[in-house]
């Protein structure tokens, strides 16, 4: 019961740094904004996170585990041989809005508090994209499914002429067949 407690406490401080790097931007997390945000003392909010940069970090451990852990339930799901890591990856990152939300604020506050924070995505990344080169669709072709997929992401997190809802529907079913299609 009580590492339940204190997960869910850990949770809500997580989800409540989020919500104000999301609507008022990272200049506004403290550590006094997010224990207030997440309903606990400051002394609860620095048991779990005794700084802004614990803070960030808890971030970012929690959205990428959440990700790869998402990913990985997607391949073990799929009977397929050739694509499966590929397809979980387009799968995920096309429908996974909570996520990806996350993600975002936590790639935006790593970034503008200390760069060197990106240290445990990246090699996140990297094993990612290493799994996807040995997926059996050649290391090209999924590479260019993981950037396609990418390119979507960052065009929404960023507002760079984004597509609709039915053309993005379009090109999630396009990936997913090039995922599926002999090299």
């Amino acid at each position: 019961m009580m590492e339940k407690q204190k997960r869910t406490k850990r949770d809500a401080i997580l989800a409540a740094a989020s919500t104000i790097v999301r609507s008022q931007g990272v200049e506004k997390l403290t550590l006094d904004a997010a224990a207030k945000e997440a309903g606990v003392s400051k002394g609860g909010l620095l048991y779990h996170f005794p700084n802004k940069d614990a803070l960030i970090l808890g971030m970012i451990d929690h959205s990428s585990e959440g990700f790869w852990k998402e990913m990985s339930s997607r391949t073990e799901k799929d009977a397929s041989e050739a694509g499966k890591w590929t397809r979980s990856y387009v799968d995920t990152t096309f429908n996974c809005y909570e996520e990806e939300q996350d993600m975002i604020t936590v790639l935006s506050a790593a970034m503008f508090t200390n760069p060197e924070m990106l240290k445990k995505i990246q090699e996140m990344y990297a094993a990612v994209q290493q799994n996807l080169q040995e997926d059996g669709l050649g290391p090209v072709r999924s590479s260019i499914i993981r950037l396609a997929a990418d390119g979507l992401w960052f065009a929404e997190m960023f507002g760079l002429a984004p597509p609709d809802d039915e053309l993005k529907k379009q090109i999630f079913e396009t990936l997913m067949k090039w995922t599926k299609e002999n090299p």
